[in-house]
């Protein structure tokens, strides 16, 4: 299976999740699905098929999880080699060339990008557009609005 690229903070948010639903909304429940058993019939318990799809919906999760921590590649980008490019990992300040808008965005994996975070993933057209440049580098981006030039302000590395 392909590797995914991830962030430290990304794994860690992935296994609290995971611990999350292993210890706390699991057993919940479970409790949930034995105490709608106690009331009798479950041909007609809407309680009973409720929880059972919850517990349906929290398994399928922890698999998804699992699987994408055992298949991540999680960069450390304190330990990487950039020569001041822009990398998975970094935080750029960009601004809009024709609008004089700025904006920050930091480059992440796909199960990290969160757009009202400024948190790209990394095959965004944004991204792959940035990677590889230098503070100051002028990149045009495709986009579906056409296309839009960007200058790199700063890159930072947190």
């Amino acid at each position: 299976m392909k590797r995914i690229p991830m962030t430290l903070r990304g794994a860690e948010k992935l296994r609290e999740e995971l611990d999350y639903l292993k210890n706390i909304r699991r057993p919940e429940i479970i409790k949930n699905i034995s105490e709608a058993r106690e009331h009798g019939d479950l041909k007609e318990n809407a309680e009973y098929h409720a929880a059972r799809e919850q517990q349906g919906f929290c398994e399928g999760r922890i698999q998804e999880i699992e699987s994408k921590l055992s298949n991540a590649h999680i960069i450390d980008i304190a330990k990487l080699t950039t020569d001041d490019r822009v990398v998975f990992g970094a935080t750029v300040d960009v601004e809009n060339l024709d609008t004089t808008y700025r904006q920050t965005y930091s480059i992440v994996g796909d199960d990290e990008a969160n757009i009202k975070e400024r948190m790209i993933s990394i095959n965004s057209p944004i991204a792959r557009g940035l990677i590889g440049h230098k503070a100051g580098d002028i990149v045009r981006i495709n986009t579906p609005k056409g296309q839009v030039r960007y200058k790199i302000l700063q890159v930072k590395y947190c």
